[in-house]
């Protein structure tokens, strides 16, 4: 009976010193260009890569004159950073690169006009942006390429769009060895109306192509994608994904298995909200279109990145009153979504955010007026991935639970369920006999479900712990024992 009556009595001290703190975890915004010229990142393609710890971001700056290609990096996930580092320097403009990661070597395109007109261009780092390559050019015609998106997993791939027979047409180029040789040059679209923007993603073997097409009237632009199941060695016909009175444009395209996810802003509504439609089986067949912003204010220029079953997307913003950046998450791989978040409170123009993963870290990086001239900025949330936490079913439970964990005692890892019937932030945490924090399972907003999540403690000493789960009003803790 002691050992009973000590821990209701440690149970009641836990439900009481350690009340709830629900915020989002997203960190002050952190300015990272200083000077008085012109930085701007791309135009509706990444400018941010990130892998582990290190985070590569890319942008175009007026600083020498002209127009250059500039990168920064962080090495401790965005805790501090190098110095601005100049990618080019060429005559002319350099202008709109696009980043992408794959087999330790950073990889960026880029558009110029130092041979007359815009064509594209490529570098690489292979000693994680310590060095970089001279300029490769990719294109050489008499006409100019603009619009350039790359990605990059079994090799590295590159579309843009490209005026060579009047209106634009989607090209695509490919490196099978690492950007240290290119194929040649595949025209993707042909027919006589413009196709623009587009962006590219990579997952396996699939390559995934979304772009504006106006095959359909001038004034209708719709969304088309397009894919090569077989690494860009041949490409699969056009297919079109939105068919509305209203104006798609700026799409964008993230792949991750099986499963590949697009957004956009569409003006069907009458002004622009963010749309997103997804496949689940490798782009053969796709979702109806889903609304995910609806208010009076413009909603453009969406950004999307993916981590198994969660998807992260970020969007400038007018609802306000004036352009703030906004984001929203899906704990299902899309099924549904989360409520929007606010990222910035500051009156200024803002310039197409990019979004980035690594482990539980989310990224954004956009471009920002606040200073009276445009600089770059970057924002994070250490948490707001989860890590090792997965759904377990697939019906909304009727309350608030929290389940035994199994196995134990356990030996070094154990699993711990709950469930969710609400939407809302929950904080699952671990702490020692002493009350002292020893991890932090959950600390974001999770949609209705059972959820699952693996707690690995072989860092720790045998002895109690106590794993306390809080989500609105509802809290619960209870005891497990590691022996080792």
């Amino acid at each position: 009976m002691k050992k009973f009556s000590l821990f209701i009595v440690t149970v009641c001290l836990f439900l009481t010193a350690f009340p709830a703190i629900i915020h989002a975890q997203w960190q002050a915004d952190v300015r990272l260009t200083h000077d008085t010229a012109l930085s701007l990142p791309t135009g509706q393609r990444k400018n941010l890569a990130v892998n582990g710890e290190n985070i590569h971001v890319v942008w175009h700056d007026t600083r020498n004159g002209g127009a250059e290609i500039y990168y920064r990096r962080s090495t401790n996930s965005g805790v501090s950073w190098t110095a601005d580092t100049r990618l080019t320097n060429a005559p002319g403009m350099s202008v709109s690169p696009s980043i992408a990661l794959y087999g330790g070597n950073i990889h960026v395109a880029f558009e110029s006009d130092r041979s007359g007109h815009f064509e594209i261009y490529y570098k690489e780092s292979s000693n994680n942006g310590t060095t970089w390559s001279a300029d490769v050019q990719l294109t050489n015609d008499a006409f100019d390429s603009y619009a350039v998106s790359i990605s990059a997993a079994v090799s590295v791939h590159i579309v843009w769009m490209d005026f060579r027979y009047g209106e634009p047409e989607i090209y695509y180029i490919r490196s099978t060895n690492g950007g240290a040789n290119w194929g040649a040059e595949t025209r993707l679209t042909n027919n006589t109306a413009a196709q623009k923007y587009p962006v590219i993603s990579m997952a396996g073997s699939g390559v995934h192509v979304v772009f504006e097409d106006e095959r359909n009237g001038h004034s209708n632009a719709e969304i088309y994608y397009k894919r090569s199941t077989n690494n860009g060695t041949s490409w699969g016909s056009d297919t079109r994904l939105t068919n509305n009175a209203g104006q798609p444009w700026r799409p964008f395209i993230s792949a991750s298995g099986s499963y590949v996810h697009t957004v956009w802003n569409d003006s069907r509504t009458g002004n622009h909200e963010i749309f997103y439609k997804r496949s689940t089986d490798g782009g053969s067949n796709w979702s109806s279109d889903v609304m995910l912003t609806n208010h009076p204010a413009e909603s453009i220029f969406p950004s999307i990145t993916l981590s198994d079953i969660y998807a992260h997307i970020v969007w400038i913003d007018e609802r306000n009153s004036h352009q703030e950046i906004y984001y929203k998450q899906s704990t299902n791989r899309g099924v549904s979504w989360g409520a929007d978040t606010r990222l910035t409170i500051f009156d200024s123009f803002k310039f197409f955010p990019s979004i980035g993963i690594s482990g539980s870290l989310v990224l954004v990086v956009w471009g920002d007026g606040r200073d009276g001239n445009y600089e770059i900025y970057y924002k994070r949330n250490p948490t707001g991935n989860p890590v090792g936490i997965k759904p377990a079913g697939s019906e909304v439970p009727a309350e608030f639970s929290l389940y035994q964990n199994y196995p134990n005692p356990f030996n070094p890892s154990t699993t711990i369920r709950f469930n969710i019937p609400i939407s809302d932030y929950v904080s699952l945490k671990v702490y020692d006999i002493l009350g002292n924090e020893a991890a932090t399972l959950v600390d974001e907003s999770l949609n209705p479900n059972t959820y699952e999540v693996k707690w690995d403690a072989a860092g720790l000493a045998s002895g109690v712990y106590f794993y306390k789960l809080i989500s609105g009003d509802f809290v619960d803790v209870k005891k497990m024992i590691l022996v080792k």
